[in-house]
């Protein structure tokens, strides 16, 4: 028999949660758009629009209920867990307790490696509930998507069954989505990009041209990929689009937060300034810590990896770092090595 959900509840209500709570919204049934603060949720119930204003945005239709009230998310048979990766371990524990439908399945949209424990999203949520916990993740930026302009993604569990009707109910005429079981492979490639476009805000804040980010993000797919199958991912993932496509989107779009911190921090300004200004979670930098302990852990070799954890963490200066990277042994150009 066909897998159907019946009410779908998305967790956090940032430009991405909202976002994937408005595509939930497209196909009808029951949605749930959990925020943890109840001014935020009153706020977004007046205007049904996003926190993060984008300009041509379309309103959250009123199949979508907005709430900061945990009982409203039990008997959800669908959650999409759209939080900051640093607080993800209260968020598995809160599913854990608030009744969810005896089926349920769990869908992580969020984008770390936690540190010191080198565990992914998917795996910090499996440790505290029984249900199947899987990922989306792809080339996606909220501000596209609540337009309705085209986008792909991919979602990934490791029963590719469970991925296909996740993949069926989510599907829009703007958002296509592609099925996978390589959930940790696409959990990898999500959450280091971030670092790369870091470096890639540094190189167009250092005005190094195009052929210098070029170069960034094509050794930053090599790195990636060699640390994800280190990790347990297949090479093909790291080429499609929670690897490649995700890469190339975030450093090179002007709505990443990642490139702009890198700008900034290009600059001069002070990481702390950097993230305040913004005011709003650049994962990049606690994925630049915790994608160095991986890399560190599992024995792979990731030079701009390192390079972004000596500017973030040691106060190297980016052109001191750039220049390291420069004068390296010169080597074969692989993947793998």
């Amino acid at each position: 028999m066909e897998r159907t959900f019946n009410k779908t509840a998305v967790i956090g209500a940032g430009a991405w949660g909202t976002a994937l709570a408005f595509t939930a919204s497209q196909n009808g049934g029951e949605v749930v758009l959990w925020t943890y603060m109840e001014a935020e949720a009153a706020r977004i119930r007046e205007t049904r629009m996003s926190l993060v204003p984008v300009k041509g945005a379309r309103p959250l239709p009123e199949n979508v209920k907005v709430t900061s009230d945990w009982a409203d998310v039990a008997g959800s048979d669908l959650v999409i867990v759209v939080v900051p990766s640093v607080v993800m371990r209260s968020v598995a524990q809160s599913l854990a307790d608030v009744g969810l439908a005896e089926n349920a399945v769990i869908v992580t949209c969020s984008k770390g490696i936690e540190k010191d424990t080198n565990l992914l999203m998917s795996e910090i949520i499996s440790s505290y509930v029984k249900y199947p916990v899987g990922s989306l993740s792809g080339p996606n930026h909220a501000e596209d998507i609540v337009q309705g302009l085209p986008s792909l993604t991919l979602i990934g569990f490791d029963d590719i069954e469970i991925a296909k009707a996740v993949q069926k109910r989510l599907s829009t005429g703007f958002l296509r989505i592609y099925a996978s079981s390589d959930v940790v492979g696409m959990q990898i490639g999500g959450a280091i990009k971030n670092v790369f476009a870091l470096a890639s805000g540094i190189c167009a804040g250092l005005g190094l041209g195009d052929n210098a980010r070029a170069a960034l993000s094509t050794r930053g797919l090599a790195e990636m990929t060699r640390l994800g199958i280190a990790r347990g991912g297949r090479m093909e993932t790291f080429m499609g689009l929670s690897g490649m496509g995700d890469l190339v989107v975030t450093c090179y779009s002007d709505h990443s937060r990642n490139l702009t911190a890198g700008r900034m921090l290009a600059k001069g300004m002070p990481l702390d300034e950097c993230l305040k200004q913004i005011g709003q979670v650049v994962e990049g930098v606690p994925n630049t810590l915790s994608t160095y302990q991986m890399a560190r852990s599992l024995g792979v070799r990731t030079p701009i990896v390192d390079a972004m954890y000596d500017i973030l963490y040691n106060g190297k200066h980016p052109s001191e770092a750039l220049q390291e990277l420069m004068v390296r042994d010169l080597r074969e150009e692989s993947v793998k090595d």
